[in-house]
């Protein structure tokens, strides 16, 4: 074995490190933006080191840029989003609904919310977000993990739009040297060092990296019998870590039993992508990083902060006394810029040698420029003054502002629905990854909408490829469950809240929560555009539905009670009253003089057939 020549070896490794230097290259000036944008968002884009190494601002900072962006993170934040599995056909609705259920679980496990948290701001400073979903086999079963993923960490091809079509993609990471060797005993004796492929951040700690090593992860994609197939490295130096197109021998379970092909086969991840999703904010053609509000602003933002510079400095010289003093005045200095003396001696005479200098203070026209320049940032970037809780005078009502909001959030609704697809590709790869992995049982607790919790036990066997036998004299192959994914907002902001909820009353003043009125209701709603308005249409025709099951066992319970038992009718009639269903003045009522007819008008006796037949036999029977 020990004969047999790997297909990843150190030549490999080598074709792999000039092919990640080269992609380096390619992204050096979004390496150097991405740098200056986190400078902007730490607000020390005015910084520079004296002499003496000391950190001086050049300019105040102005968080104009930054507020925009906190606004627009919270924006998203308020639509952070929850996943609805659906089925393509009817046979997997069962396994579409169960999916629905565990799915947020297993994110939920991975901390996602911090995570979407973290990859948002990201991606509003930089311009996009990075996730990675990948296979932690740490655990004795394994389970997904869920990353985020920093763009100076990560390699593509240069010129590509979409991430999927790189031919190589390299992802970086600094671990240290000593974890390493512990964990590949094989490298005890190897010196590991930093490569100084990832460009650094400019840190305010002292970070030191001299114990740490780079450890390359490449994925790369070849055709396999027409298939795509993932394959993946990792790597330091020239040391192949693993490999899988170096495992060549069957995949077997804890008892040997072969469970799938060998990995040089089927490679590492059955779906075929790159375990990374990608969400540009603002797309660039030749790259699949876009550029964010930074990128945008940055040049606005460097105006404002010259100019309030400017404004401070003119407004300090002109609040601060300062003075002219001739050689031909001796002076005592200090008292003369000591304001609280009132006596100043001197020698000479003071007229002739000195005098006050006067600072003259700057035109309005440089504050309403600097004025014009901050409301051009905050419109251009749509954060007005309204989506940030400030309001037009006389604007009160929860209604009404929700509705400038609503108004004024076109663009925030536009990068939250960039964040939508690429949340939608996070579960579909994490579908894929238990379609691949979970043969195993998996435990989960689900809260159901009441807030009760239940217990589920969940594993791939449905969701799996299913033979589907011969037909017609042919191999029908196999059928792979697909789902699609609906993405909406887990929840919404306060106004919308509350405009729903003034909503909802209106329409129980209108009466469409009344049953009787549910046809006239689902027409008029029909017609209409509002959160939840499905699920409310439907409770109004289940109710309309049940008021006409009622409605006909009253009648059939009313006409019951007045042929058989008529002192029931009036506790029938009150209780109808009671329920809502029918009032005093159309209440039924029970005639006693009725008498009920044959086809031909002939009255039938209500008495009781033994009794009109007894009364028969004794008329035929008696004489004459």
């Amino acid at each position: 074995m020990d004969n047999v020549v790997k297909a990843i070896g150190e030549e490999q490794i080598k074709k792999f490190i000039k092919i990640l230097q080269e992609y380096k290259d390619g992204k050096k000036n979004l390496e150097f933006k991405i740098i200056a944008n986190e400078q902007f968002w730490k607000l020390r884009h005015w910084d520079y080191e004296d002499e003496d190494g000391r950190i001086v601002k050049r300019n105040p900072a102005t968080a104009w840029l930054w507020n925009t962006i906190v606004s627009k993170h919270a924006d998203m934040m308020d639509s952070y989003p929850e996943p609805s599995i659906l089925p393509r056909e009817s046979d997997d609705e069962q396994e579409a609904e169960t999916l629905s259920s565990i799915l947020p679980v297993i994110l939920e496990q991975n901390d996602f919310k911090q995570i979407y948290d973290d990859v948002c701001w990201y991606y509003l400073r930089q311009g996009a977000g990075i996730f990675g979903i990948f296979w932690d086999n740490s655990t004795p079963l394994g389970d997904i993990a869920i990353k985020k993923v920093d763009a100076l960490n990560l390699f593509w091809q240069p010129g590509i739009t979409n991430i999927q079509n790189s031919r190589y993609l390299f992802h970086t990471e600094l671990i240290d040297s000593d974890i390493i060797k512990s964990q590949y005993p094989e490298l005890e004796n190897v010196n590991l060092s930093e490569d100084g492929y990832v460009a650094k951040y400019l840190y305010d700690d002292n970070v030191n990296t001299s114990d740490k090593c780079t450890v390359v992860d490449v994925y790369y994609k070849k055709k396999i019998n027409g298939k795509t197939v993932l394959h993946y490295c990792k790597f330091t130096g020239t040391h192949v870590l693993f490999a899988t197109e170096n495992e060549t021998e069957p995949q077997t379970d804890s008892e040997g039993n072969i469970i799938s092909e060998a990995l040089s086969e089927t490679g590492w991840y059955n779906h075929g992508k790159y375990p990374f999703v990608f969400c540009s904010l603002y797309d660039v053609e030749g790259t699949p990083f876009g550029y964010g509000f930074t990128d945008i602003f940055k040049d606005t933002q460097i105006s404002i902060d010259e100019i309030n510079g400017a404004i401070v400095k003119n407004t300090k010289e002109g609040a601060r006394r300062r003075i002219y003093v001739s050689d031909r005045v001796n002076c005592n200095e200090e008292e003369l810029t000591n304001i609280e003396c009132e006596v100043v001696h001197c020698t000479g005479d003071p007229g002739d040698g000195i005098k006050e200098i006067v600072t003259n203070p700057l035109s309005s026209i440089y504050v309403n420029f600097l004025n014009n320049q901050i409301s051009m940032l905050k419109e251009t970037s749509g954060n007005r003054d309204v989506n940030n809780g400030g309001t037009q005078s006389g604007v009160t009502a929860a209604s009404a502002i929700a509705a400038l909001q609503e108004q004024g959030n076109k663009g925030s609704r536009d990068i939250v629905s960039h964040m939508y697809e690429a949340y939608r590709d996070i579960c579909y790869q994490v579908i894929e990854l238990i379609r691949q992995f979970y043969d195993a049982p998996r435990k989960f607790r689900i809260t159901g909408t009441d807030g009760k919790s239940r217990y589920a036990s969940y594993n791939n066997s449905n969701i799996k490829p299913i033979y589907q036998g011969n037909g017609y004299g042919f191999d029908m192959g196999y059928r792979v469950p697909e789902f699609d994914i609906d993405v909406k907002a887990a929840k919404q902001t306060s106004y919308s809240k509350m405009a729903q909820n003034e909503l909802m009353l209106q329409f129980y003043q209108l009466g469409f929560f009344n049953p009787q009125q549910a046809t006239m209701t689902i027409a008029c709603m029909k017609g209409m555009d509002f959160q939840g308005k499905n699920e409310i249409m439907k409770t109004i025709e289940q109710n309309g539905t049940i008021l006409s099951m009622f409605m006909q066992l009253y009648q059939t319970a009313i006409g019951l009670a007045s042929r058989f038992e008529p002192m029931l009718v009036p506790a029938l009639q009150q209780i109808g009253v009671q329920a809502g269903v029918v009032t005093n003045s159309v209440m039924p009522s029970v005639d006693s003089d009725i008498k009920e007819t044959d086809p031909n008008g002939n009255v039938v006796s209500n008495e009781h057939p033994w009794v009109q037949r007894a009364r028969e036999n004794a008329q035929n029977t008696s004489p004459a």
